[in-house]
């Protein structure tokens, strides 16, 4: 079941990730570098370098849990930050906005050398 809404509080880390990270590297950036406590029931987002893929950490009743979403086409469209900070609070509409408007990027082909 899906448990975010609008009265909890989100926090965006402004430097990209590597996705192949999981529940305890993603506690450990909430920890470490974004001073931040995983417990106290507040939302994570990470966003890998090419803005394709988001990851959401948030402790929910039962555990941890991570909702993933990774973009066939396109890109997301983050807020833009005055500066470097360890976490940028955000609300519930912006991160809803984030998720939906996805900037579509073109993609050129590179033309193939044929063999023969």
């Amino acid at each position: 079941m899906f448990h975010l809404h609008g009265k909890l509080q989100y926090f965006l880390y402004p430097a990209p990730v590597d996705m192949r990270k999981s529940f305890y590297t993603l506690s450990g950036i909430v920890t470490s570098v974004m001073n931040r406590n995983v417990q106290d029931g507040e939302v994570f987002i990470f966003v890998n370098r090419n803005l394709t893929i988001m990851k959401i950490l948030h402790l929910e009743h039962g555990g941890l849990v991570i909702y993933h979403k990774k973009l066939e086409n396109g890109v997301f469209k983050l807020p833009t930050f005055d500066e470097m900070v360890s976490s940028q609070p955000i609300a519930w509409q912006d991160l809803m906005a984030i998720v939906s408007n996805v900037k579509p990027i073109q993609r050129r082909l590179k033309k193939r050398c044929k063999i023969t």
